[in-house]
């Protein structure tokens, strides 16, 4: 490997070349508990974002770390922060006390958690020691041993109670991780402490420039000593992003991790552009997931609408599928994220901005159900795809109204297809370019309501006890009537003692006796025509409460 130092702008660029090992993470000096924890992971090599921004982090240097997203960017800035805050005594970092010592910022609430979740991984053998407190003057008590506790990770991130998040940091934390609008909340309110951070890190700093958060961050920023390590991490370097650095970086390496021939977007993504009708989308996206070999699959929408319409057209087609856009509650997003990393659901549809920051390395399709923006969004949302060296499959679906788009993300990423190929779900080219079998229509299993809303639905109606514990009868004219409407003497005479209604002849039934039983309340005994009443089955004049004849 050479690493040809450019001079750009007061910034070095470092440059890979093409053909190269990677050592171990054991090999450039990483602590054994962290190289063990990556180990069991299954991570023992670095990516080449890694291998470059190590050496610089772990000594204490400012950088600016440049890589196309699924290139390993998170244990880039990751290992070298952990490593630092278990050996505080090498770095002369103060010692651990329950307060922040470092501090990871990024742009979403989902990346939010995936940083957290990598973080974890690796500290997962991490025991750190905490300082025992100076004893007060004149007093001769033993002092009380050192604390010996797993280094502690939490997210704070916003549309969760802040209760637990404020319990989290009152508890001690050694590292935190989150959006900037929490942070900056808690900060202002004094529940997070920023004035011992001694590693700063600004994750996916230009999805933060689109979001908006370019003044939180510089709000956050000039909370924080002036001691510390800044790391900026960033798929690309606009100006505001160029300046950001300049102000808050100390003479910064800049590492751009990619191939000086490399293109902007994934060389082991396959990817395929038609030109789809509206209403034959559906029933295309259907298709291309019955794909051979399809494993793990995300589909992109502009809009949060279409996200929940395709996403409940999938569903009732018998695909296993999530969704992910800003309707949803966070709950629910966050449930739907962890079913697809689990593999409890194969199929997640999302928003672009809900999918910022989902980080999945075994997604082997994308499909863009929606053109894209611009070129930019495009190669974003097909990073999700061909991670981490993995192979991967990228489709795009064109309506007629969407080609001007198209075009300018061709043109800006010279991808070869100004016009692309008209195609329907029943297209023959579009079963072999993806491998669709010829049986494969668009539903895989017939609709069936789940059992929670649907036969035990029906179960509960058809077992659901009477309102009162008599019996109810038809009734016409005050007579008792069979399933006919034609009157019914024995319906009548048997349930005497159970009709609210009176024959018109003023001879029918009364209200029975007050009922003994415990559970039920005394009735209300009601006038009847010609003044009687009838009790024990005979005529009785009716008398008021006192017991006189009315």
């Amino acid at each position: 490997m050479s690493t040809p130092e450019l001079q750009t702008d007061e910034v070095q660029t470092t440059i890979v070349d093409e053909e190269h090992t990677s050592p171990t993470f054991a090999d450039l000096g990483v602590d054994e508990h962290i190289v063990s924890a990556l180990a069991d992971d299954g991570k023992a090599r670095t990516f080449a974002i890694q291998e470059l921004t190590l050496p610089l982090a772990l000594g204490g240097s400012d950088l600016i770390g440049q890589a196309r997203t699924g290139m390993g960017k998170t244990l880039g800035f990751g290992v070298p922060l952990l490593h630092r805050l278990v050996h505080p005594e090498q770095s002369g970092m103060r010692p651990l006390d329950n307060t922040p010592r470092a501090l990871v910022i990024v742009p979403t609430r989902e990346l939010c958690l995936q940083v957290t979740g990598d973080l974890e991984v690796a500290a997962k053998k991490l025991v750190v020691t905490l300082p025992s407190p100076d004893p007060l003057e004149g007093d001769d008590t033993p002092a009380p041993k050192r604390q010996r506790r797993p280094l502690k990770i939490t997210s704070i991130y916003g549309g969760r109670p802040y209760e637990s998040q404020i319990a989290d940091l009152r508890a001690g934390v050694d590292v935190v991780v989150g959006t900037p609008g929490r942070l900056l909340d808690l900060a202002q309110q004094g529940h997070l402490i920023l004035g011992k951070v001694a590693v700063l890190v600004l994750d996916e700093a230009d999805e933060m420039l689109d979001l908006g958060f370019l003044p939180d961050i510089e709000r956050i920023m000039a909370t924080l000593p002036d001691q510390k390590q800044t790391m900026l991490f960033s798929a690309t370097m606009p100006g505001p992003i160029v300046t950001l650095a300049r102000t808050f970086l100390k003479q910064p390496t800049h590492i751009r991790a990619e191939h000086a021939n490399d293109s902007a977007v994934h060389e082991r993504t396959t990817q395929y552009v038609y030109r789809a009708h509206a209403l034959d989308k559906a029933e295309l996206v259907a298709r291309i997931l019955q794909a051979e070999g399809r494993g793990a699959s995300m589909i992109f929408t502009r809009t949060k609408r279409t996200a929940q319409k395709v996403a409940d057209d999938l569903a009732e087609r018998g695909f296993s599928v999530g969704a992910v856009h800003g309707d949803l509650g966070q709950v629910a997003r966050e449930k739907a994220l962890k079913k697809f990393r689990t593999g409890a659901i194969d199929v997640l549809v999302a928003t672009d901005v809900a999918a910022r920051g989902i980080d999945i390395d075994d997604v082997t399709h994308v499909i863009n159900y929606q053109c894209p923006e611009d070129d930019k969004t495009y190669v974003h949302r097909i990073g999700r795809t061909g991670r981490a060296g993995r192979t991967g499959i990228a489709v795009t679906l064109v309506d007629w109204d969407e080609l001007h788009r198209w075009e300018l993300i061709n043109t800006a990423l010279q991808l070869g297809v100004p016009e692309p190929a008209e195609t329907y779900s029943t297209s023959e080219h579009l079963r072999n370019e993806l491998s669709i079998p010829e049986s494969a229509t668009g539903r895989i299993t017939t609709p069936r309501r789940s059992s929670a809303d649907g036969e035990d639905e029906r179960t509960e109606r058809r077992e659901r006890p009477a309102r009162s514990s008599r019996t109810r009868r038809r009734t016409r004219g005050g007579q008792a009537v069979d399933a006919d409407g034609k009157p019914n003497t024995s319906v009548a005479a048997a349930t005497t003692a159970d009709t609210d209604e009176v024959p018109a002849d003023g001879k029918g039934s009364a209200d029975p006796e007050p009922a003994t039983d415990a559970g039920d309340a005394p009735r209300k005994r009601r006038r009847r025509r010609g003044g009687t009443r009838r009790r024990g089955g005979q005529n009785a004049p009716a008398t008021s409460d006192t017991g006189a004849s009315e």
